[in-house]
């Protein structure tokens, strides 16, 4: 059985042209090798999607007892499989450049499917993450319950209390994450491969999210491990790179905590080929800055405080950039509570996006603050808590173009949460969280079968048009557009 399962890994192998025909006898014996076996009889391969073929190897190997039968340390070994069919670092530059040289977008259209190919991208976790979209005064909203991430196995935390301490890799993007093993505590990145570039005179490297949260979600990140920052560097990498990947958007995290990402030791941007709500947000207010004479101005409809910034020249668009920054590092407006400064801590910084749009660099910047006060302790433009029933969690740079990333938790919780507004359950210890919304989820509809779980989702939705309205400083009220607009005439 186990020898029709390797040839159908060596067979797809083939198919999906990671190796040639020759390749098939050295490929076979590399996953023997691994597997410890020394025989092999000819059989009819396993006609199955390659996670079917990888769980069958693997389970072989854990009733074999070459590892232990945890989600991390199947990873790492299903990982070790697929190195066996990734080619290596330099002929996988080499082909890449060499369609770059043709088109940028064959270039990264072979690379993502690569990506997927070799299972880096593990599209079977992908597909079981719960996606709708919501209709708002902003837009359509996209809701996504992340499922792809693997929780965190009891049997591999138990296990860490003896393992190794390593600071190798410093962490999961640094550049030595290429081929490595993994281990209970690291990721397996057997099967990883990154492609050289140069922004603004650095060496970066890109590659694309194991998790993909939207389409070809892409990392570019620092060959340095340091730390991140928002200054006028980062905003002419930022313009950079959509010269060279003009097709994709590219964005940064804000470079403080509470309104920053999850990985703030390690310079990196995200980006990618698509679409998201705030790109299609409308100008409500226009207007110019002097001195910069290639650039237009608006402030735009969306639950987040953005300016936009339309520039035909890409070192005036930086020098804007850096200009609006600075502004809003110093900028308070007591009235609306946004103080630059408590104590001497800083709170003002932005989120910046970048794309390139009819020969235009498009830049929105998103003005954001961190301050946290006595009645919101984890920030005052953060997720309130009257929302965090369905997210606690920061806002980053996708969910502040309008993707919403929600707990693994929900696709359970809305099952039990449906079962109560149908009358077939009562509030438990699990749902006591959502109560206050269940009843007034109660007094708003008429439940049925038919419509209950359409209704819950577009209630989740319209809580994550709330959620991002908490997150800007400035409201879409006549109010917080007057003290934006006061902003403007700051610059």
């Amino acid at each position: 059985m186990i020898n029709s399962y390797i040839n159908g890994l060596v067979s797809y192998a083939v198919k999906k042209g990671l190796i040639e025909e020759e390749d098939s006898v050295y490929s076979r014996n590399r996953v023997l090798a691994l597997l410890k076996l020394d025989d092999y009889k000819e059989c009819e391969p396993k006609e199955l999607e390659l996670h079917e073929l990888l769980k069958g190897i693997t389970d072989f190997a854990v009733e074999k007892g070459l590892l232990n039968d945890s989600i991390t340390e199947r990873d790492i070994f299903d990982t070790e499989l697929m190195a066996i069919f990734t080619d290596r670092p330099s002929s996988l530059i080499k082909k890449y450049n060499e369609l770059y040289k043709k088109d940028p977008m064959l270039a990264t259209n072979w690379y993502y499917e690569f990506s997927c190919n070799t299972n880096y991208i593990r599209k079977d976790r992908i597909a079981k993450d719960v996606k709708w979209k919501t209709d708002t005064e902003y837009g359509t909203l996209d809701i996504t319950i992340n499922l792809s991430k693997p929780e965190k196995d009891p049997k591999a935390i138990a296990a860490m209390r003896n393992a190794k301490v390593s600071q190798y890799p410093a962490c999961q993007l640094c550049k030595e994450n290429e081929g490595y093993l993994g281990r209970l505590n690291h990721p397996a990145r057997g099967n990883h491969r990154i492609i050289p570039l140069s922004m603004e005179g650095e060496d970066f490297f890109l590659q694309y999210s194991p998790y993909v949260y939207y389409n070809e979600h892409c990392i570019v990140f620092n060959k340095i491990h340091k730390p991140m920052i928002i200054d006028k560097p980062t905003l002419r990498k930022l313009l950079s790179f959509v010269d060279y990947l003009p097709h994709y958007f590219v964005g940064s995290n804000a470079d403080l905590p509470i309104v920053g990402g999850s990985i703030l030791a390690h310079e990196h941007f995200q980006g990618g080929h698509n679409h998201f709500a705030m790109e299609d947000a409308k100008p409500i207010y226009e207007f110019t800055v002097k001195g910069y004479p290639n650039s237009k101005l608006a402030i735009v409809k969306w639950p987040l405080s953005v300016i936009r910034v339309y520039s035909s020249n890409k070192d005036e668009a930086a020098n804007l950039g850096e200009h609006i920054l600075n502004t809003w590092i110093n900028y308070s407006d007591e009235e609306v509570s946004i103080y630059a400064y408590t104590d001497g801590v800083r709170h003002n910084t932005i989120t910046p996006i970048v794309r390139k749009k009819n020969g235009l660099y498009e830049m929105d910047l998103v003005l954001r603050n961190n301050l946290t006060t006595e009645e919101y302790p984890l920030g005052l433009f953060h997720p309130h808590p009257e929302y965090h029933h369905i997210k606690k969690e920061n806002i980053g740079l996708i969910e502040v173009m309008g993707l919403a990333i929600l707990p693994a938790r929900l696709k359970k919780e809305i099952q039990l949460v449906e079962e109560i507004l149908l009358g077939k359950s009562d509030i438990t210890e699990e749902t006591e969280k959502h109560k206050d919304w269940i009843e007034s989820l109660k007094k708003k509809y008429t439940f049925t079968e038919e419509n209950v779980d359409s209704i819950v989702k577009e209630e989740i939705g319209i809580t994550f048009g709330k959620i991002l309205e908490n997150a800007g400083v400035y409201k879409m009220t006549d109010e917080g557009i007057e003290h934006f607009i006061k902003f403007t005439k700051a610059l």
